[in-house]
């Protein structure tokens, strides 16, 4: 089968940097979160967004929001997004069809979606001055377009490198966020806003995991195929 990942070192530096990607993003999660004291911050609760408020406690969206950290979250989000877009475009080789160049333009949307994020905080201040649809397109833009490319990434797992376990959790991983979307968005439009930070986290990290799945399968593919060089990919799909 005909694979649509590049080979050597720029496939092996793409798969690094996609792996790094959710796991700076979660780091800066857990400490900015730790940091959040008065009141103590609910993963279950809060909405994951609040935690890269920066300047003084704010009431936004209905929740109490005091974040003395949110520039490391908001660091976080940005790197994520980045190191998403680079690394797919080393490990794509959009010479091999419509696959892979599907994936690039969901890895873009998705990386530009978190960046924007962490770039335009959801504050009150950028509710009144406008800014808030940069924040809102990029949250909804990472949610649809980073599920979507964990359902592509499946799908197309035998010619990336991914195993069929890891094929079928990619695609699970992304039909279960693309179910909870709509629900978080129920949640949020109604004004019931029960446990939005749970509805929140079931839609953003499948994609995270994904990205771990996707990162970490081709990072091992690659240093296998080098030294094997003469076993095929397809063998290790299969398995």
């Amino acid at each position: 089968m005909n694979p649509i990942v590049r080979s050597g070192a720029a496939a092996r530096a793409g798969a690094l940097l996609i792996l790094l990607g959710p796991l700076v993003s979660w780091v800066a999660e857990f400490i900015t979160a730790a940091a959040w004291q008065d009141p103590p911050y609910s993963p279950l609760y809060n909405w994951v967004s609040h935690l890269g408020l920066t300047g003084p406690p704010q009431t936004a969206f209905g929740q109490v929001a005091n974040s003395p950290l949110g520039a490391v979250m908001d660091t976080g989000w940005v790197l994520y997004g980045t190191l998403l877009i680079v690394g797919t475009f080393l490990m794509f080789d959009p010479r091999k069809g419509a696959h892979p160049i599907t994936i690039m333009i969901l890895a873009v949307l998705a990386g530009t979606g978190v960046s924007l994020v962490g770039i335009v905080q959801g504050s009150n201040a950028n509710v009144d001055n406008g800014l808030i649809a940069f924040h809102t397109f990029g949250a909804q833009g990472v949610m649809l377009a980073g599920n979507i490319m964990a359902i592509a990434v499946g799908t197309g797992g035998a010619r990336i490198g991914l195993t069929r376990r890891r094929s079928i959790a990619s695609i699970a991983l992304g039909t279960a966020g693309l179910i909870a979307f709509p629900l978080f968005m129920t949640d949020v439009f109604t004004g019931w806003m029960w446990n939005i930070g749970l509805f929140e986290r079931a839609v953003i990290y499948p994609i995270m995991i994904g990205h771990a799945l996707l990162g970490s399968s081709v990072a091992a593919t690659q240093r296998h195929r080098a030294t094997h060089p003469m076993a095929p990919l397809t063998a290790r799909a299969s398995s």
